[in-house]
């Protein structure tokens, strides 16, 4: 019972450092970027768009007919403001310019798209800052580390500044190169809010409609819920808004935005929803803006609290892996993880996002490490067995023990049916007086080799020597179908035996080697016993008594039986009942014991 709760608690304590050794290497990111492409894979989905934002593209059609985006100015994009307020009843409710617009160029082209801007009355245009990292020099003159610093911010020429809002469109890779956030917020001095924010502020304004925003971390980041792949959002080439050919209806109270979709203008990035293709910098703005409209925000779980449910599901999951055999705890470890991430995917649809891959890996993990260490613990086991039984059991019945597992052995004891064989030399007190201690020793290993090798051959356990006495039994550590037998062979085996070694050691011996054997079968208890350091595989009980008992009184040349082996030898050995003439120590008159003459079954 102490063994067992002993290695209950050291199972508990590889459970628990090894699910804590699992958090520690996810805290260092080893899994971080499996992590991310499943996320991506998992939550990232097409949604319906419902067309309330409108893109027009500087696409390599506008580029062909109007020429290189470098050579262009101002009053290109004056002139595709001028025509989406060519209806005043029909206008867009915002018109969102991803491109940048600072420092004055051609004074009449700035004047005339200020002019647009301001007619068309909701047009936001583009800032941008420039971040780096390193020490910096605080207020108070000291130097501290900051890894978001703004260094340079762009704004609008004044003029055009004056006549709309401002909206920033920076963007900013997660740390395997794929956009998963976008930045509500920068701080440049004053909080000034993303392009897409202040064109879906302009959107419900006009249309009397709420909005609510996104929570953001302390850097004013949020999670984007993607809706369309690359090329969803694509409406309109921005060369057929520059003619003029795009009735007003198409844009009515509509977001519009307009921005680089050509692979030259170097405006594109990696998204979650396609991590193939890249999609365009105003694309990811149109995917911005329509998540604001749906109000469709997920929340990241902090990682904190993560590692913590984590530490405590891998710790009951490993406790188990280590407790149980290999199928049940493979069977529970692949449900954990199809149930684990079944919760992942409906839990981000209830606005929650967790780290889908942690809890997986950390299973398949603990049940790899949980194989290995039964692998290493049955072999442990059947160096033990080995080690335990191969002294006193034949070869093949230590297989037999290896093949049944240890669950086939009860050690420390168990009530089963055996049967006992008891084994002395007559007179060898007396022989072992008259000759050389060297002779004695010779002798005995001669005598002792011949009838352990009997017990072998009967597939009999040998359980110990003592002097010239030697014990042996039939029927474990596993049931045997004819123990009995077995052990009656053993006996006349032995005498048959001694009679060689005799005839072999004549002149050593100087006269003969008689032996007597006592056999008994019945109930004992069988097991390892003894001290916890040193201990025997033995048997006790009365059966083994009786049958040192019949031993004893057994004469030189003779093997008594009992009663009870008789009966289960009927018809296989021809024996002679000794009637009341035998009484053996400790038993009631009417023990009946017979002297065994010949085995007829061959």
């Amino acid at each position: 019972m102490k063994s067992i709760k002993k290695t209950s608690i050291y199972k508990t304590i590889y459970s628990l450092a090894l699910a804590v050794a699992f958090v520690i290497l996810v805290r260092l990111g080893i899994l971080d970027w499996l992590d991310q492409w499943l996320q991506d894979n998992l939550y990232q989905k097409p949604q319906y768009v419902n067309g309330d934002v409108i893109l027009f593209g500087i696409d390599e059609q506008t580029l062909t007919t109007i020429g290189p985006y470098n050579t262009w100015d101002r009053n290109i994009m004056a002139q595709a403001l001028e025509n989406l307020a060519s209806d005043p009843e029909k206008r867009p409710a915002a018109v969102a310019i991803d491109t940048l617009y600072s420092g004055e160029t051609d004074p009449e082209a700035d004047e005339r798209l200020a002019k647009a801007a301001d007619e068309l009355g909701c047009v936001v245009t583009a800032t941008a800052a420039s971040f780096s990292s390193g020490w910096f020099k605080s207020d108070d003159g000291s130097a501290e580390w900051d890894d978001y610093r703004i260094v340079l911010y762009e704004e609008p020429y004044d003029a055009l500044k004056e006549v709309t809002s401002q909206g920033h469109i920076n963007a900013m890779y997660d740390t395997d190169g794929i956009m998963r956030h976008g930045i509500m917020y920068i701080d440049p001095g004053e909080r000034v809010y993303s392009m897409p924010y202040k064109a879906v502020e302009l959107y419900c304004r006009k249309l009397g409609k709420p909005f609510v925003p996104p929570e953001t971390n302390e850097r004013g980041q949020f999670y984007v819920t993607f809706t369309g792949k690359s090329g969803d959002y694509y409406d309109q080439s921005f060369l057929d808004l520059y003619e003029g050919n795009i009735p007003p209806d198409y844009y009515e109270d509509k977001i519009v935005f307009i921005g680089p979709y050509a692979a030259g203008l170097q405006d594109a990035y990696f998204t979650p929803i396609d991590r193939s293709n890249a999609m365009y910098g105003v694309e990811f703005q149109a995917n911005e803006t329509q998540q604001f409209l749906n109000s469709n925000y997920r929340r990241e779980i902090p990682n904190n609290l993560q590692y913590m449910v984590m530490l405590a599901v891998l710790f009951l999951l490993y406790i188990f892996f280590f407790s149980k055999k290999i199928l049940p705890s493979m069977v529970l470890g692949s449900a954990s993880i199809v149930i684990w991430l079944f919760c992942a995917v409906k839990i981000y649809d209830k606005g929650i996002i967790v780290h889908p891959l942690w809890i997986p890996v950390g299973i398949f993990a603990g049940y790899v490490v949980s194989v290995v260490f039964h692998y290493l613990s049955a072999a442990k086991a059947r160096r033990q067995i080995t080690s335990t039984f191969e002294r006193y059991v034949a070869p093949e019945i230590v297989q037999e023990i290896l093949k049944e597992g240890t669950g086939a052995l009860s050690l420390g004891g168990k009530l089963c049916d055996i049967a006992v064989l008891f084994v002395d030399v007559r007179g060898f007190t007396t022989m072992s007086e008259r000759l050389d201690p060297e002779k004695v020793v010779f002798i005995l290993n001669r005598y002792l080799t011949m009838a352990s090798g009997c017990v072998e051959d009967n597939k009999g356990t040998l359980d110990k020597f003592v002097g010239d006495a030697m014990m042996a039994f039939w029927g474990a550590p596993l049931p045997q179908e004819d123990a009995v037998f077995n052990a009656v062979k053993t006996a006349q085996g032995i005498v048959e035996g001694a009679a060689r070694v005799s005839d072999e050691l004549k002149e050593e011996i100087g006269e003969e080697l008689r032996v007597g054997v006592g056999v008994h079968f019945g109930p004992a208890v069988v097991g390892n016993m003894g001290a916890e350091r040193h201990m025997d595989y033995t048997a006790i009980g009365d059966t083994v008594n009786t049958a040192a008992r019949l031993e004893a009184n057994a004469p030189g040349g003779c093997v008594y039986i009992s009663r009870v082996v008789a009966d289960a030898l009927e018809g296989r050995i021809r024996c002679t009942s000794l009637g009341g003439t035998v009484k053996l120590k400790g038993k009631a008159e009417g023990f009946e014991v017979l002297k065994l003459e010949e085995i007829l079954d061959k």
